[in-house]
């Protein structure tokens, strides 16, 4: 058998044996703004218990369509193919235009700007939870920046490959103050609780599990995606939502009501979410492309390099790491990538380094990096780029 049926017997046997294991917590929230009618699958009050996992079907079947080099594609082709999601609060939302804003969007254009130049040479594809896997390995897209979650079922039996992490996540609860809750609260005082999320979800394996380690019985709701699921809330159909704490955090800015308070709670969260891109296995060319394009604005951002002064920069690098990164070294390595040997420069020029595409994005809803994961690792957090030597 060649290499090439190999891997495509590989695939369907494996879509074939397991779910499209749809989303983690942060990777569902999203809200994918699809108009699909809610899954009935109020459950009865009862110990949380593991929720069924949906099988797939033979119209699920996955063909690779993926062939060569895919960086050589990219290339050739003149553009980025770009999964994002389209509705996740401040990380990808689609506007009224067409256009995508957000922290996500925008690593989506770094590396289209690393790629050719051009931060714009990108075509984004809005996809639900369901979808993104199939659209990497059919190559309707070429990576996805959809807050995904790093798992080891999705880094094997799905068959993805995971860049740096971009946000260090975790799932929290979200309920309202003037029910008896603060952000004190803990997963123990849920009890009794009908409490929503998305279907067929790790975010819902995860509260189940919490709620049974906890001892108590919830009643769990879940909807096909979780714009159903904040209408619900805001309805009064559901006691406490869950999801990632960041797209907790956004929601609320964006659609608490007036004389309403919403908390979000444990301060802990009950789960780990590492948030970052997702492409294709074995395509370790284009893999280098989009970990570096990340890497290289994390470290822009350890040493002050911004969009405002990269030009200066570039001009007078404040050490040798500096200058090989923005093309200025004759040591630099990315034309040993295929690239344009200011292909960073060009991402933090018409992009921005780590911080400034957080800020940008993430601060006016209220995530700020002091004191978080996300913080650089000189102040504590666990964002961290290797040398660029």
């Amino acid at each position: 058998m060649t290499l090439k049926k190999a891997l495509v017997w590989r695939v369907l046997a494996v879509m074939l044996a397991v779910t499209l294991i749809a989303a983690s917590c942060g990777d569902d929230e999203d809200g994918t703004g699809t108009t699909a009618a809610p899954e009935d699958t109020t459950a009865p009050e009862t110990t949380a218990a593991a929720p069924e996992e949906t099988t797939t079907t033979a119209a699920d079947e996955v063909i690779v369509t993926q062939e060569g080099d895919l960086l050589d594609t990219v290339l050739a082709r003149g553009d980025l193919h770009c999964g994002v999601s389209g509705s996740a609060v401040a990380f990808s939302e689609t506007q009224p235009d067409g256009s995508q804003t957000g922290f996500d969007a925008d690593y989506c254009r770094a590396v289209a700007a690393a790629l050719f130049g051009d931060a714009n040479a990108v075509e984004f594809t809005p996809l639900t939870a369901a979808e993104r896997f199939t659209a990497v390995q059919t190559g309707e897209v070429d990576v996805l920046m959809r807050n995904t979650t790093w798992t080891q079922s999705r880094d094997t039996e799905v068959g993805m490959d995971f860049g740096p992490t971009t946000y260090y996540d975790g799932q929290q609860l979200m309920a309202r103050e003037s029910a008896g809750f603060s952000g004190a609260s803990q997963v123990v005082d849920i009890a009794g609780a009908v409490v929503c999320t998305n279907a067929g979800t790790t975010t819902e394996q995860n509260i189940a599990d919490a709620a049974d380690a906890a001892g108590i019985s919830i009643q769990l709701t879940t909807f096909e995606d979780f714009d159903q699921v904040t209408e619900n809330f805001i309805n009064g159909a559901c006691d406490v939502i869950t999801t990632d704490g960041s797209a907790l955090v956004g929601r609320k800015a964006n659609q608490q009501p007036a004389g309403e308070n919403w908390v979000i709670f444990p301060a802990t969260p009950i789960s780990k979410e590492p948030l970052g891109p997702t492409y294709g296995q074995n395509q370790s060319r284009f893999a280098d492309v989009v970990n570096w394009t990340v890497y290289a604005t994390i470290i822009a951002d350890e040493k002050g390099i911004t969009s405002a002064n990269v030009d200066a920069m570039a001009a007078n690098p404040p050490d040798a790491e500096a200058a090989r990164l923005l093309g200025a070294a004759d040591d630099e390595q990315q034309s040993n990538m295929g690239l344009a040997p200011d292909a960073f420069y060009q991402v933090i020029a018409q992009v921005g380094n780590y911080d400034e595409i957080y800020a940008r994005h993430l601060n006016p809803v209220g995530l700020t990096r002091e004191g978080s994961a996300n913080a650089g690792w000189l102040d504590g957090g666990l964002i961290y780029a290797p040398p660029a030597r």
